[in-house]
């Protein structure tokens, strides 16, 4: 398959990268009309294309101009009178599930968090941090707990501490605005004889005030977060537009969805920053993308230290042709607003978001922005889901057949994105599961950098 007609290279049965033309030494190897990286000889027709003949055109940080898309104006708004069922908060936000949560504020009571979870079917969101952190580590930590607190698929809250960590209760309430909007209790386990029981008491009390009947909302409320992991050669060709099929059907429609992973954006970010709405967020895409690459130099480390191990099995040879393949999840559509890590989703549209590409990390980050589910596309395959349901979209049919207990969606068998979305409203709804819902994959993590004291 050649992608794009100005690509010397095709993609075959396998995944990997031949070339259709000769290709010089030092020359620009292009895949989906764009430089993937140059290659480090002289390249022959049919030639197997990879990480022993191209490698990688990335530099450092960039100064860019904004040139915007024509397609940004041109972006089709339309009315629509599809719905999902799901749960309206107090705070006006709509949850897709009605969970109790049970999140520590430091890692010293994640035992007694699980504890309490499992005791009512709710979920713990155990992390390893919440002390011992200084400066900016330490506010990434408490504003992220915080803002997953805030997560509508969390029906009721019970926010545990120790008494004697750094994420004071006291301090984090705080970051939690009207209270009185949220279904909300707070534990602090020195200060009770017996903290399970009292756990357990206020854990009831957050079951008898949650809300108890789905209502049909606006898919203007659904708000969907955008990841891959474990690419193969196919993710840019299979799920990975489908994907972009999909922000484009939603965002036309007034839905929201959130692309992060910022280190997979680096060779392709050119398309996402003539994409913003203004300059403002244009200014802001690329200090986002320039910080990232800042941050990997301040550690003395290069910014095309990517694809892993399994990507270029998979046949994916370098961040280029990586990220090309990474991007196409966010579609056409025009870029709205960009997210600190941390942060709550602001505005409807595509919104990007400050987080790295590890999976659980990124993963967490868009919950604690606010996505109700996650849309995961893979080509090698993982178990892996985060807090909300994480729908695994496979790239290629032969691990959707060989994983179906971890695969949600076979993009290669099931390409149309109307078969897509009802499938994705039904699970919206509660119709269905996703498979990390069902085998109890989920979890957080927490981004870090920084001293341990």
């Amino acid at each position: 398959m050649i992608i794009h007609p100005d690509d010397n290279v095709e993609v075959r049965s396998d995944g990997h990268k031949y070339a259709v033309r000769a290709i010089r030494c030092g020359e620009w190897v292009i895949k989906y009309g764009m430089p993937i990286g140059r290659a480090v000889a002289d390249i022959a027709v049919g030639e197997h294309v990879h990480t022993h003949n191209l490698k990688t055109g990335l530099a450092g940080q960039l100064t860019y101009e904004y040139h915007p898309s024509e397609a940004v104006a041109a972006f089709e708004r339309i009315a629509s009178d599809r719905t999902f069922a799901g749960y309206l908060r107090r705070d006006g936000q709509t949850g897709i599930r009605n969970e109790l949560w049970v999140i520590p504020t430091v890692g010293c009571v994640n035992r007694l968090a699980e504890r309490l979870a499992q005791a009512v079917g709710g979920v713990a969101l155990t992390h390893p941090f919440g002390c011992s952190q200084l400066g900016d580590d330490h506010e990434r930590t408490a504003q992220l707990l915080a803002s997953l607190v805030r997560n509508p698929n969390a029906g009721g809250v019970l926010v545990v501490g120790l008494g004697c960590e750094n994420n004071t209760l006291e301090s984090f309430q705080a970051r939690l605005g009207d209270v009185s909007l949220l279904n909300l209790r707070v534990l602090q386990a020195q200060e009770e004889r017996d903290e399970f029981a009292a756990g357990l008491r206020l854990l009831e009390q957050l079951e008898n005030e949650k809300v108890k009947v789905r209502r049909e909302r606006p898919l203007s409320e659904l708000r969907v977060g955008l990841k891959c992991g474990g690419s193969d050669g196919f993710s840019g060709l299979t799920a990975n537009p489908l994907l972009g099929r999909f922000t484009d059907w939603l965002v036309a429609r007034g839905g929201s969805c959130v692309l992060t992973e910022v280190p997979e954006m680096f060779g392709a970010e050119t398309l996402l920053l003539n994409r913003c709405v203004n300059r403002e967020v244009f200014t802001r895409c690329a200090a986002m993308v320039n910080g990232f690459k800042a941050y990997y130099e301040s550690h003395g480390q290069p910014v095309y230290e990517n694809p892993s191990p399994g990507n270029k099995a998979g046949g994916i040879s370098t961040l280029e042709d990586k990220s090309l393949g990474c991007v196409q999840k966010g579609g056409g559509a025009p870029v709205v607003d960009v997210l600190e890590y941390g942060e709550r989703l602001k505005s409807t549209g595509l919104s990007l978001l400050s987080a790295p590409g590890n999976d659980p990390v990124a993963s967490t980050a868009l919950a604690a922005a606010g996505c109700q589910l996650l849309l995961f596309t893979t080509g090698r395959g993982t178990p892996f889901g985060t807090v909300v349901p994480t729908v695994k979209i496979a790239s290629n049919s032969t691990l959707a057949e060989r994983k179906p207990h971890w695969i949600d969606w076979d993009a290669m068998a099931c390409p149309e994105v109307d078969d897509f979305v009802d499938f994705l409203l039904r699970l919206a709804s509660g119709e269905v599961a996703a498979k990390n819902e069902i085998n109890g994959d989920r979890g957080i993590a927490i981004f870090k950098d920084g001293v341990t004291l």
